[in-house]
């Protein structure tokens, strides 16, 4: 089966698949948006782009961040919310299963400690997937984090060891 993460972000969201099988990286890259332009363009941009994704990739699960504001941020969850909601929009228009982990747990079945810098997930996730360079931007490694970690948590998987890789794409 395949998992999606998606690291949403309403200028910047990144994305991540895995196959859970043979733990193999599929592809992971970024969906921009353009900050002047109009907010209901960028939310159908990223609406478009994931479910671009989801149609060629036919992910059975996608894992998402549970939503966390800061009372000094209000705004930060808001706009995150709007690409939050394409992400979720997309899995009842392809049926796909939808979970939410707090980001606490992400990066604890990530690197152990669930108050880890996005550097140390970043770090983790390369060395999990074998891969010669860090994921980047910290979005890419952030959605492949929330992949790695439904494999760990509800699926037990370990990691079997292979080859460094390059990372796939779009």
């Amino acid at each position: 089966m395949r998992i999606l993460g998606i690291d949403p972000g309403l200028q910047i969201t990144g994305y991540g698949i895995i196959e859970d099988k043979n733990f193999k990286l599929v592809e992971a890259g970024i969906i921009r948006t353009i900050s002047k332009t109009p907010i209901q363009t960028r939310i159908a941009r990223i609406f478009d782009e994931i479910s671009g994704i989801v149609d060629e990739h036919r992910p059975g699960v996608l894992v998402l961040e549970k939503i966390y504001s800061h009372y000094k941020h209000p705004t930060t969850a808001i706009l995150m919310g709007h690409a939050r909601a394409m992400a979720c929009l997309v899995c009842g228009k392809f049926n796909i299963k939808l979970i939410n982990y707090p980001s606490t747990r992400i990066k604890k079945a990530i690197t152990g400690n669930g108050h880890a810098s996005k550097q140390q997930v970043q770090r983790m996730v390369q060395g999990l997937l074998k891969l010669r360079h860090p994921p980047e931007p910290v979005d890419v490694s952030d959605a492949l984090a929330m992949a790695i970690s439904y494999c760990y948590i509800e699926k037990g998987i370990s990691f079997p060891s292979s080859e460094h890789r390059e990372i796939p794409h779009m």
